[in-house]
This record gives C-alpha cells, sequence and structure tokens, in this order.
C-alpha cells in the first residue's frame, strides 16, 4: 500500500496544536513538506522546529487569522507568489465556535463561524486547486464533527457550521473528483484537545459537576471507554492525504471509538 507523500507538499490549518498539529506532524512523518497555518507566529516557528526534516522535505508557516478571510486571502497570495510550487494537499482545520444552546445564539455567533470555517475553507480551495489540476494530484481533507451525523447537544453554532462544511465538501468532490482530486471529512469524537477541556469546563459550570465527573460522563459514552489521542485522529487524515486513498472521495468518516450512533 502507497501512503508515501515525498515529493508533496500540504498546507495544513490550525496547526500549532491539537489534531492540527498532530496532522502537521503525520504528514511529515510520510515525507510531505508541511506548510503550517495559524494566528501564532511563535508557535508555528515551534512547531515547524518539531517537523520531520528529511534533505528533500521544505517546512515553511504562514501567520494568518482566519478571522479575518481578507487577510488570510492576501497572505495566502503572497505566499504562492513567492512560493509557486504546487500544493497537493489541503487540511482545513479550524477551532470551533464556542459552546451554547442553538436557541440562545446571536446572529453575529453564526457570522463568525462562517467565516471562520465556511470562507476561509473556499479562499483555500479556490487559492489552490490549478495547480492540484495541472498535477492530476489533489486532496482536500476538512476536519470537522460527527455532529454532521448527529448533532451534539450544547454546541448549536458548531452543529450547524459543520453541517455546512459537510454540504460544501461533498458538493466540491462532485465537482473535483475527475481532477485527481478528492475531498473527505474527518469527523473526530472525544479528542483530547484544548476545545475538548473547554467543553467539559463550561458543561461543569453549568451543572455544578466535577470536572472529573463530566469527562467519565463523556466517555462512558464511547465504545472505546476513553478519549481519542489528536494523533488518532491524524492517521486518519494522512491516510486520506495519500496515493492509497485515491478512490475515497466525499465521504464524512467518523473517528470517535465507535460513540456516533448512526451507520
Amino acid at each position: 500500500m502507497d501512503i508515501s507523500l515525498i515529493g508533496r507538499k500540504a498546507f495544513v490549518c490550525g496547526s500549532t496544536q491539537g489534531i492540527g498539529k498532530a496532522a502537521a506532524i503525520e504528514l511529515a512523518n510520510l515525507g510531505a513538506s508541511i506548510v503550517l497555518l495559524a494566528r501564532n507566529e511563535d508557535s508555528l516557528k515551534q512547531v515547524k522546529d518539531e517537523l520531520n526534516a528529511a534533505q528533500n522535505q521544505r517546512h515553511d508557516f504562514i501567520v494568518a487569522d482566519f478571522s479575518a478571510p481578507d487577510e488570510l486571502k492576501n497572505r495566502i497570495a503572497e505566499y504562492l507568489g513567492e512560493n509557486p510550487s504546487p500544493v497537493h494537499i489541503l487540511i482545513n482545520n479550524t477551532g470551533g465556535p464556542p459552546a451554547g444552546k442553538i436557541i440562545d445564539a446571536d446572529a453575529q455567533e453564526f457570522i463568525n463561524a462562517f467565516q471562520n470555517h465556511l470562507l476561509c475553507n473556499q479562499i483555500l480551495v479556490q487559492a489552490l486547486v490549478e495547480k492540484m489540476k495541472s498535477e492530476r494530484y489533489g486532496r482536500i481533507i476538512n476536519v470537522i464533527s460527527t455532529s454532521v451525523k448527529q448533532p451534539i447537544p450544547g454546541l448549536g453554532v458548531s452543529n450547524t457550521i459543520r453541517g455546512a462544511v459537510a454540504s460544501w465538501a461533498k458538493t466540491l468532490a462532485g465537482e473535483l473528483g475527475e481532477f485527481g482530486i478528492t475531498v473527505n471529512n474527518v469527523l473526530p469524537g472525544f479528542t483530547k484537545t484544548q476545545r475538548l477541556e473547554a467543553i467539559i469546563a463550561n458543561k461543569a459550570n453549568k451543572s455544578g459537576d466535577s470536572i472529573e465527573r463530566i469527562a467519565a460522563e463523556m466517555q462512558s459514552e464511547t465504545p472505546a471507554r476513553r478519549f481519542a489521542e489528536a494523533s488518532e485522529i491524524a492517521n486518519a487524515v494522512a491516510f486520506l492525504a495519500s496515493p492509497a486513498a485515491s478512490y475515497i472521495n466525499g465521504v464524512n468518516l467518523p473517528v470517535d471509538g465507535g460513540r456516533t450512533a448512526c451507520l
């Protein structure tokens, strides 16, 4: 099975922590050159230094804030103008909106989430897709949520926006498949990240229960009876980015220890 990414170049968003960082590390381990995208330059430099760097690999980073789509568009254009080599892999990964019931959400929360997720995904795809077409190799992988199959209580805005991203991706998969480009979604379950810590803390604060009790209850919902490691999500991302996944297109892949109840 061919999972080598030697000679490939990957953009990895939200790559200074959690699943994004784990994905960047795994793709680099498979031989890809990595371009990290996030808003904190010091953190980007630190992660860049952690990446495997063989002789044929060249890692870089772009400082960009996904809450400012126009700024992102300019930064990407500037980078590609200076670095015209094709990008073969795009990992769209952005931190989720704050937790809360959908009935309580302000309209601006939906607008902000739509910009941070769907609009920025669109900007990145449009910037990279033509060279993916010319290379006859493209992997667009969106790290979203199991909420696209089964909404998660208390994550109203996130459930809404993640669903929009899933539909966007499925549509894109149909348009780009003939060019050797696949578009897939990875749906993490409860994963040990700062995002999960914030969700648990929010639930504990609202319920009056301890953080330990809330975490234990969440783990009990998963047949694996534990939270995922970020590296376990990254393994799925890396496989979908590889040549071995060339005929997998337009799917929502849960990586959730069996928690999602639907097929």
